[in-house]
């Protein structure tokens, strides 16, 4: 049976630069899901008869 290596100074950390990826990844996402959201609801407003003058 192998031990696992729990020491967290022997384990590999994400480098600084795969974090920020991770990061701006995650907000462009969200980004672009507020978005779709937002021109979901100005689309069924608009066909409501809600039109912006």
């Amino acid at each position: 049976m192998k031990k696992v290596i729990t020491d967290p100074q022997i384990q590999n950390k994400p480098s600084l630069l795969k974090k920020w990826g991770w990061l701006i990844t995650i907000w462009f996402c969200s980004v672009l899901a507020l978005f779709a959201v937002s021109s979901l609801f100005r689309f069924l407003m608009t066909l409501a008869g809600m039109k912006v003058k």
